[in-house]
C-alpha cells in the first residue's frame, strides 16, 4: 500500500487560489490512479478530480472542472489539486487517495487514503 499526506490547506477569500499537494511513499507510485475527495461539515465525501497513473488523463466533478486542476509528478511521488476562484461552498477537509484502477470517480475503489487537509474560505 501507499501512505499519502497532503498539505497545503488553509483560510482564504473567496475568490483566492489555493494549490494542495499530496505527497506519497511506498512502493510503486506510478501504479496507482489517484484522487481528490473533499468532506464538508455534515455532508458525504465527495468526489473532486482524479488523474491516471500515467498523468496522460484526468477526470472531475461537473461542478469544479472549470476551477481545479489535478497534475501529478511521478518522479517526486506527488499529486497536485490546483483551486481556483474558490467559493464559501468549497469549504471542507480535502483528501488525497489512491487506486488500483488507472482512473476513477468512485470513492469505494479508493483503498488509501490520506488524513486530510482543511480549507476554509470566506466570503
Amino acid at each position: 500500500q501507499v501512505q499519502l499526506v497532503e498539505s497545503g490547506g488553509g483560510s482564504v477569500q473567496a475568490g483566492d487560489s489555493l494549490r494542495l499537494s499530496c505527497a506519497a511513499s511506498g512502493r510503486m507510485f506510478s501504479s496507482y490512479g489517484m484522487g481528490w475527495f473533499r468532506q464538508a461539515p455534515g455532508k458525504e465525501r465527495e468526489f473532486v478530480a482524479a488523474i491516471s497513473r500515467s498523468g496522460g488523463r484526468d477526470y472531475y466533478s461537473g461542478s469544479m472542472k472549470d476551477r481545479f486542476t489535478i497534475s501529478r509528478d511521478n518522479a517526486k511521488n506527488t499529486v497536485t489539486l490546483q483551486m481556483n476562484r474558490l467559493s464559501p461552498e468549497d469549504t471542507a477537509v480535502y483528501y488525497c487517495a489512491a487506486t488500483n484502477f488507472d482512473i476513477s470517480s468512485t470513492r469505494s475503489q479508493y483503498n488509501s487514503w490520506g488524513p486530510g487537509t482543511r480549507v476554509i474560505v470566506s466570503s
